[in-house]
């Protein structure tokens, strides 16, 4: 009975860090695009992953609702920070820091 427990904890663990890898790289293409689209360089060609909850979405049912920033400049000088929130696989808002147009 406790390799059944094992194997189902197992298959949990190995769908969560599946799931937070396509999470990531959905954000991380989202911020690249958004960057590219406004003219500013995204830096480091990467997020890191902020806040990780468990939350409810608008039609009742549970989500994982994961935080993930990252940095980008506008003249190649300033680092500024940005973030990207996604509920499950979706973008759901994305902030940039002030910066100033060049």
């Amino acid at each position: 009975m406790w390799e059944l427990a094992l194997l189902a904890v197992t298959g949990l663990a190995g769908w969560l860090v599946f799931d937070a890898l396509r999470a990531r790289e959905a954000a991380v293409a989202f911020a690249k695009a958004a960057c590219r689209q406004q003219g500013l360089q995204f830096l480091d060609d990467t997020v890191r992953g902020l806040r990780t909850r468990l939350v409810r979405h608008g039609e009742g049912h549970v989500a994982l609702r994961r935080i993930f920033v990252f940095e980008f400049s506008e003249d190649g000088v300033n680092r500024r920070g940005g973030s990207v929130t996604m509920l499950g696989a979706e973008v759901e808002s994305m902030q940039l820091e002030p910066y100033r147009l060049v």
